[in-house]
């Protein structure tokens, strides 16, 4: 399938980037074709990622202004490379710049996310012009840049986003609010050279209430049926996100984020748009048997698609 956001329209944005930058890119390695299409350029020892939606791209200027504010504080995350101003656009798509980490043994876990969630939260709110947890509005965002939505479907994401609306603003009102990650899952972490563990992607980067970040792996351990994740990150955590009173809630913003997430994509891959739909039909139909699969098993494997 073809569309703004296919494989071949991100892979010249890079080759045009790379350009701009004045690195080779004949060692460009595909990592991952989602919500975001991620090139590891090795040799050169960066990261380039190319947001794949136009309503959402103001959102790379804050991650690139909340990852100076990491590398100030040392915090458990990915840095940016010295010397390179950004964002980087190219025509209607804009890109960030990270330095590149080479894949370790061993790879990160549960538990190591439990931990790194911890730092995370300790943090503390930067100074920064931080948007709320509002997982109502980046799901109606993505709605309006779809292409190959159909009309009841597109309904029924509308009336879910009406309906959870009123419950998130009311629980938001009286929540502890904390620099929250916002999508937070092993996929999301590296093993530095150094051993340490460091978080990426930054895109949903906000103030909410901590536990969000401990919903992710909760909903995927039922939704894709991997058992024993959510204890383990309960227990390096040291709280279970599935006792709070509030879990619900939690749960249905994560499933909705995780339906919508395909929503800008359907027209780019017919894998996606089958996997769209049996996330969708299974929420539809209150259907917690049929396991879901990873948007991004069904692109790009994760360094493991060699050079494009």
């Amino acid at each position: 399938m073809s569309g703004r956001f296919s494989k071949e329209t991100m892979t010249a944005a890079m080759r045009q980037i790379a350009t701009v930058l004045g690195v080779p890119s004949d060692d460009a390695e595909l990592l991952r074709l989602t919500n975001n299409a991620v090139f590891a350029l090795p040799r050169s020892g960066i990261v380039i990622r190319i947001g794949r939606t136009h309503r959402l791209r103001d959102r790379v200027t804050k991650v690139v202004q909340l990852a100076q504010w990491f590398a100030e504080i040392d915090a458990p995350t990915i840095r940016l490379p010295p010397g390179v101003e950004q964002p980087i656009r190219v025509g209607e798509l804009v890109a960030s710049i990270w330095t590149y980490v080479p894949p370790l043994s061993p790879a990160p876990a549960v538990e190591d996310l439990g931990l790194v969630l911890r730092e995370f939260h300790a943090l503390g709110v930067p100074s920064l012009p931080l948007p709320l947890w509002d997982p109502i509005q980046d799901a109606r965002q993505r709605l309006a840049d779809a292409e190959g939505l159909d009309g009841e479907d597109r309904d029924f994401l509308l009336e879910w986003c009406d309906r959870l609306d009123p419950q998130i603003s009311a629980f938001s009102r009286g929540a502890e609010l904390k620099l929250i990650h916002g999508d937070a899952h092993v996929g999301n972490l590296l093993r530095h050279p150094s051993g340490r563990t460091v978080m990426c992607d930054f895109d949903a980067t906000c103030i909410g209430p901590w536990q969000v970040d401990l919903a992710a792996v909760a909903v995927g351990e039922a939704r894709f049926g991997v058992s024993g994740a959510h204890r383990t990150l309960a227990t390096a955590y040291g709280f279970d996100v599935t006792s709070d009173p509030s879990w619900p809630l939690f749960c249905q913003a994560r499933e909705l984020k995780m339906i919508v997430a395909a929503v800008p994509l359907l027209a780019t891959s017919t894998k996606i748009a089958a996997e769209f739909a049996t996330r969708l039909r299974s929420v539809q139909e209150d259907d917690h048997e049929t396991r879901w699969t990873a948007f991004a098993d069904l692109t790009t494997p994760i360094r493991k698609s060699g050079r494009v």
